[in-house]
Protein backbone atom coordinates (compact mmCIF):
# COMPACT_ATOMS: atom_id res chain seq x y z
CA UNK A 1 0.00 0.00 0.00
CA UNK A 2 1.03 3.58 -1.17
CA UNK A 3 1.74 6.15 1.88
CA UNK A 4 -0.05 9.02 1.42
CA UNK A 5 2.63 11.87 1.26
CA UNK A 6 2.59 14.99 3.70
CA UNK A 7 0.07 17.65 2.93
CA UNK A 8 1.91 20.74 2.39
CA UNK A 9 4.30 18.82 -0.66
CA UNK A 10 0.60 17.23 -2.29
CA UNK A 11 -0.91 21.10 -1.53
CA UNK A 12 2.17 22.77 -3.51
CA UNK A 13 2.05 20.26 -6.18
CA UNK A 14 -1.81 20.38 -6.68
CA UNK A 15 -1.36 24.33 -7.09
CA UNK A 16 1.64 24.07 -9.52
CA UNK A 17 -0.55 21.76 -11.87
CA UNK A 18 -3.26 23.97 -11.73
CA UNK A 19 -1.31 26.86 -12.54
CA UNK A 20 0.57 24.78 -15.19
CA UNK A 21 -2.64 23.74 -16.99
CA UNK A 22 -4.37 27.39 -16.24
CA UNK A 23 -1.54 28.78 -17.84
CA UNK A 24 -1.19 26.80 -21.06
CA UNK A 25 -5.18 27.44 -21.82
CA UNK A 26 -4.03 31.06 -21.75
CA UNK A 27 -0.93 31.22 -23.32
CA UNK A 28 -3.24 30.20 -26.49
CA UNK A 29 -4.50 33.80 -26.35
CA UNK A 30 -1.02 35.54 -26.20
CA UNK A 31 -1.52 36.86 -22.56
CA UNK A 32 0.45 36.83 -19.38
CA UNK A 33 -1.32 35.59 -16.31
CA UNK A 34 -0.54 39.00 -14.82
CA UNK A 35 -2.76 40.65 -17.81
CA UNK A 36 -5.33 38.25 -17.15
CA UNK A 37 -5.31 39.56 -13.19
CA UNK A 38 -5.36 42.99 -14.43
CA UNK A 39 -8.76 41.95 -17.05
CA UNK A 40 -10.11 40.66 -14.17
CA UNK A 41 -9.68 43.38 -11.72
CA UNK A 42 -10.87 46.05 -14.09
CA UNK A 43 -14.17 43.96 -14.21
CA UNK A 44 -14.47 43.35 -10.50
CA UNK A 45 -13.77 47.40 -10.19
CA UNK A 46 -16.59 48.29 -12.51
CA UNK A 47 -14.23 48.16 -15.97
CA UNK A 48 -12.21 50.68 -15.02
CA UNK A 49 -9.50 52.12 -11.88
CA UNK A 50 -7.15 54.15 -11.33
CA UNK A 51 -3.48 53.19 -12.62
CA UNK A 52 -2.20 53.22 -9.07
CA UNK A 53 -4.99 50.93 -7.87
CA UNK A 54 -3.93 48.25 -10.25
CA UNK A 55 -0.21 48.83 -9.53
CA UNK A 56 -1.40 48.08 -5.93
CA UNK A 57 -3.17 45.14 -6.80
CA UNK A 58 -0.64 43.08 -8.66
CA UNK A 59 1.98 44.12 -6.03
CA UNK A 60 4.40 45.42 -8.24
CA UNK A 61 6.34 48.40 -9.35
CA UNK A 62 5.11 51.09 -11.04
CA UNK A 63 7.35 50.27 -13.92
CA UNK A 64 6.35 46.88 -13.81
CA UNK A 65 3.06 47.50 -14.20
CA UNK A 66 3.60 50.00 -16.90
CA UNK A 67 4.95 47.24 -18.92
CA UNK A 68 1.83 45.50 -18.54
CA UNK A 69 0.08 47.97 -19.02
CA UNK A 70 1.61 48.58 -22.69
CA UNK A 71 1.07 45.49 -23.81
CA UNK A 72 -1.89 45.58 -22.99
CA UNK A 73 -3.27 48.71 -24.54
CA UNK A 74 -1.45 47.71 -27.56
CA UNK A 75 -3.46 44.53 -27.71
CA UNK A 76 -6.24 46.86 -27.64
CA UNK A 77 -8.02 45.25 -24.38
CA UNK A 78 -7.45 48.06 -22.10
CA UNK A 79 -7.22 52.12 -22.71
CA UNK A 80 -5.48 54.42 -20.54
CA UNK A 81 -6.89 58.07 -20.36
CA UNK A 82 -6.14 61.11 -17.85
CA UNK A 83 -8.04 61.67 -14.89
CA UNK A 84 -10.61 64.69 -15.20
CA UNK A 85 -10.30 65.47 -11.88
CA UNK A 86 -6.84 65.01 -11.77
CA UNK A 87 -4.01 65.65 -14.50
CA UNK A 88 -1.60 63.16 -12.86
CA UNK A 89 -4.13 60.34 -12.03
CA UNK A 90 -4.40 57.86 -15.07
CA UNK A 91 -7.51 55.71 -15.45
CA UNK A 92 -7.16 52.58 -17.14
CA UNK A 93 -10.27 50.98 -18.56
CA UNK A 94 -11.18 47.91 -19.96
CA UNK A 95 -12.36 47.94 -24.17
CA UNK A 96 -14.60 45.87 -25.68
CA UNK A 97 -12.22 44.26 -26.66
CA UNK A 98 -11.15 43.14 -23.33
CA UNK A 99 -14.28 42.14 -22.11
CA UNK A 100 -14.50 39.97 -24.74
CA UNK A 101 -11.26 38.19 -24.37
CA UNK A 102 -12.43 38.35 -20.32
CA UNK A 103 -15.67 35.95 -20.99
CA UNK A 104 -13.13 33.91 -22.82
CA UNK A 105 -10.72 33.24 -20.16
CA UNK A 106 -13.29 32.71 -17.94
CA UNK A 107 -14.59 30.32 -19.82
CA UNK A 108 -11.30 28.68 -20.04
CA UNK A 109 -11.13 28.88 -16.06
CA UNK A 110 -14.31 26.80 -15.56
CA UNK A 111 -13.08 24.36 -18.04
CA UNK A 112 -9.61 23.85 -15.96
CA UNK A 113 -11.87 24.09 -12.97
CA UNK A 114 -13.83 20.55 -14.40
CA UNK A 115 -10.75 18.75 -14.76
CA UNK A 116 -9.79 19.26 -11.31
CA UNK A 117 -12.59 18.21 -10.01
CA UNK A 118 -13.47 15.17 -12.47
CA UNK A 119 -14.71 12.31 -10.91
CA UNK A 120 -15.60 13.73 -7.76
CA UNK A 121 -19.47 13.76 -6.53
CA UNK A 122 -21.03 17.06 -6.03
CA UNK A 123 -20.87 16.67 -2.07
CA UNK A 124 -17.52 15.37 -2.33
CA UNK A 125 -16.58 18.66 -4.48
CA UNK A 126 -18.26 20.96 -1.61
CA UNK A 127 -16.37 19.07 0.73
CA UNK A 128 -12.64 19.43 -0.52
CA UNK A 129 -13.32 23.15 -0.97
CA UNK A 130 -14.55 23.64 2.63
CA UNK A 131 -11.89 21.82 4.11
CA UNK A 132 -9.74 24.03 1.31
CA UNK A 133 -10.80 27.22 2.97
CA UNK A 134 -10.38 26.06 6.15
CA UNK A 135 -6.71 25.45 5.30
CA UNK A 136 -6.04 28.35 4.52
CA UNK A 137 -8.08 30.11 7.03
CA UNK A 138 -5.90 28.37 9.23
CA UNK A 139 -2.27 29.71 7.44
CA UNK A 140 -4.01 32.69 7.50
CA UNK A 141 -4.59 33.20 11.01
CA UNK A 142 -0.87 31.66 11.70
CA UNK A 143 0.79 34.64 9.10
CA UNK A 144 -0.57 37.26 12.03
CA UNK A 145 1.00 35.51 15.44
Amino acid sequence: MEKIPPLGPMLGRAAHLARSRMDARLNRYDVTPAQTHVLMHLDRSGGQAPQCEVTAFLRVKPSTANGILDRLEEKGMVARTVSGSDARRRIVALTDKGAAQLAEFRRQFHAAEAVMVRGLTPGEEETLRALLLRVIGNLEEDEHT
